[in-house]
């Protein structure tokens, strides 16, 4: 009887309770200090997809396209297609918001031409973690239903790819971030009382990232916790 209402309802569940909160905070934070500072116009005016040109040619980066992509702080980088994707509130905006996530994605188009080791890993693992999370629900409810272990075990094996993959992702979002304000500083392309807006911004972005690797950590506790009993 326990298989059969153990997905939904066993006790362990109260281990979210933390990650959910921390999720629900760092949501919140990142969206509020990002409308903040998007609302300040850098001194130089320049905007974020400029920014980003200036970035990447002032390192010998000239293979990266930089496009603008649908939605809100859906920005990110493509290593497998070399593509610089900012948001419609980022590409033409000149806001020390704007141009802070948009030398975030540098960051990342950065560590990939220095070969950086981090971000290797990420992509590598990124197919592995794809199908373990894909997977994970119908192994378990399988699993659980037929009482068949084996099912759960190979769901906790293939969901902890997934995991790995939140926990590596930390380093590399941490260093794109740092070489983005080395980059934005050493060039001048933001002031020094910019400079500090732009990092409460992208530090903003970095608990989004805490909050995802803490609750994929506690699902996996989770998960061995349930197919121990």
């Amino acid at each position: 009887m326990y298989y059969g209402y153990g997905l939904f309802y066993d006790p362990t569940w109260i281990l979210l309770i933390p990650a959910i909160l921390l999720g629900i905070w760092a949501s919140w934070k990142v969206r509020s200090t990002f409308n903040k500072y998007s609302k300040v116009t850098s001194y130089s005016q320049a905007r974020a997809c400029d920014v980003a040109e200036e970035i990447l040619s002032r390192n010998g980066i000239t293979n990266v396209k930089i496009e603008p992509t649908a939605g809100s702080l859906s920005d990110h980088y493509d290593p497998r297609t070399r593509t610089l994707c900012l948001s419609q509130p980022v590409y033409n905006s000149p806001s020390i918001a704007a141009i802070g996530v948009a030398a975030h994605e540098c960051g990342h188009a950065l560590q990939h031409a220095s070969g950086y080791v981090a971000l290797k890993v990420r992509t590598a693992i990124y197919p592995l973690a794809a199908f373990g999370s894909y997977l994970l629900i119908p192994l378990l409810i399988g699993g659980f239903i037929f009482q068949w272990g084996f099912l759960i075990q190979i769901g906790i094996i293939l969901y902890s790819f997934a995991v790995f993959f939140t926990l590596i992702t930390l380093p590399v979002e941490f260093n794109a971030s740092r070489r983005a304000i080395e980059q934005l500083s050493s060039g001048g392309i933001l002031h020094e009382g910019e400079i500090d807006g732009a990092k409460k911004v992208l530090n903003a972005a970095a608990l989004t990232y805490v909050a995802s690797a803490l609750t994929a950590l506690i699902w996996l506790l989770r998960l061995v916790l349930m197919s121990r009993r």
